[in-house]
């Protein structure tokens, strides 16, 4: 048992990765008490509104598409720490200035979706150079480790922040939650500035401000196959297949007729299939091959599909953990995928890339889900989604088997199944240095 804990909380005993791992809980665990509680406050402006909930989604995420990019080019210029504790910094003032909207009672709708707008821009700077940073808290062996908890950290607040939401909503109302989550947002301020930046990772070549092009990051991936896959099919998924955001709110209310601290019942589901998807990847030590990324995009489309299709409160909850499971073990693998196939000075580019195409292109998925829940029903909109990302996950599929050669078998005998067949064998821990310097010039 404690060789078991021992590996799979290794990244903890680094003290930077510590003072990282620790504040970003107590943060997002009240994010998402700020966001369970704000979406049930959309609701009630609103008049139960899905196109709202969509909206206000849609606007979180928005800045993500205008402003990625050019936080990945930051992240490869300037010191990552700092730019965290600038936009933590961000975020907690937004917080508060919310917080006494929504506590003194004078919040309306205009101002649900303003500071919404609000925190996606924060929080479209902070999420790549977060990303980015995480390779310069522990070194390369344990990176797989520290995203992991990383992810187990994101996935606990998941289960606790939602499920503390709907029981303060329901005894106390909507103000205290907000006033709670905003005292919880200044945690990674203290974390960072308490680091120590001689123990830092960080790369060998210091990229100069000149160099941090964008445009050298987007053709450094286009020559990257390896690259492109889990970047495109994640740009699906994420577009269409992760707007539980929107779509869980909907289906509580106005489906299954639940109040405020069932409806985190649903949110809870989803999060403790989820934490369990992190902590099963917490013990891998090299990069995860493509066919591990398009196994767990194929099997959450199918899982995504039977929620849609769930009869009651009670089933929908049992099938939204195996959903959870394999949505945070498909995002958790593409970005493992990704990050332990980069070069040191693409890192920050690079995620700011992936974060773009995952996060950024919620806006139009958001935007889509309330518009189809309120023309079609909220069950179809979860359905069809996982229909979608079926069929972007199998394109995926034969996309990585045309260009790299390799073949599916079927047996019959003794018993059905496939066989892959592979061409060349699996590629090193991280990607050979891909050069771009004559098409800069």
């Amino acid at each position: 048992m404690r060789e078991v804990l021992s590996t799979t909380f290794s990244s903890l005993q680094v003290r930077n990765y510590r003072l990282f791992s620790t504040g970003q809980l107590v943060k997002l665990l009240g994010v998402w008490m700020m966001f369970t509680a704000q979406d049930w406050l959309v609701l009630d402006l609103s008049g139960n509104s899905p196109s709202a909930l969509g909206f206000v989604t849609a606007l979180q995420f928005l800045p993500v598409l205008l402003l990625t990019l050019y936080a990945g080019k930051l992240a490869d210029r300037f010191d990552k720490r700092k730019l965290l504790v600038i936009a933590n910094a961000v975020f907690a003032a937004t917080a508060i200035l919310f917080a006494i909207l929504v506590a003194s009672g004078v919040v309306v709708l205009w101002h649900v979706f303003l500071f919404a707008g609000l925190f996606g821009m924060a929080n479209a700077i902070e999420t790549p150079v977060r990303q980015a940073f995480v390779s310069e808290l522990v070194e390369m062996r344990l990176l797989p480790n520290a995203l992991a908890l990383s992810a187990a950290a994101f996935n606990c607040a998941r289960i606790a922040g939602p499920a503390l939401a709907g029981l303060s909503l329901a005894i106390f109302g909507t103000g205290p939650v907000f006033l709670i989550s905003t005292a919880l947002a200044v945690a990674p301020i203290f974390s960072y500035t308490a680091m120590r930046a001689a123990d830092l990772y960080r790369s060998g070549r210091e990229v100069k401000k000149g160099d941090a092009k964008i445009i050298d990051g987007l053709r450094y991936v286009g020559r990257r196959h390896d690259l492109m896959v889990p970047i495109v099919l994640m740009a699906a998924v994420g577009a269409i297949g992760f707007n539980f955001p929107v779509t869980l709110a909907a289906l509580a209310k106005i489906n299954f007729n639940a109040g405020p601290s069932t409806f985190g019942l649903l949110t809870t589901a989803l999060a403790v299939g989820a934490l369990g998807g992190a902590l099963a990847g917490s013990g891998r030590r090299s990069r995860p091959g493509p066919y591990v990324v398009l196994g767990a995009a194929i099997t959450f489309a199918v899982f995504e599909v039977a929620v849609g299709f769930a009869p009651n409160f009670i089933v929908a909850m049992i099938l939204l953990v195996p959903t959870g499971f394999f949505s945070i073990y498909l995002a958790q693998a593409a970005n493992h995928r990704v990050q332990m196939g980069v070069d040191g000075e693409f890192r920050g580019r690079v995620m700011s890339l992936y974060v773009l195409v995952f996060l950024g292109t919620t806006p139009i998925g958001a935007s889509l889900a309330g518009w189809w829940g309120e023309h079609f029903g909220v069950p179809s909109s979860i359905w069809a989604a996982g229909i979608f990302c079926f069929v972007a996950a199998v394109s995926a599929l034969i996309w990585q088997l045309r260009v790299s050669g390799d073949r599916l078998t079927v047996q019959a005998a003794p018993r059905p199944h496939l066989t892959l067949v592979r061409s060349i064998p699996e590629e090193p821990l991280v990607a050979p240095r891909v050069s771009v310097a004559a098409d800069a010039a």
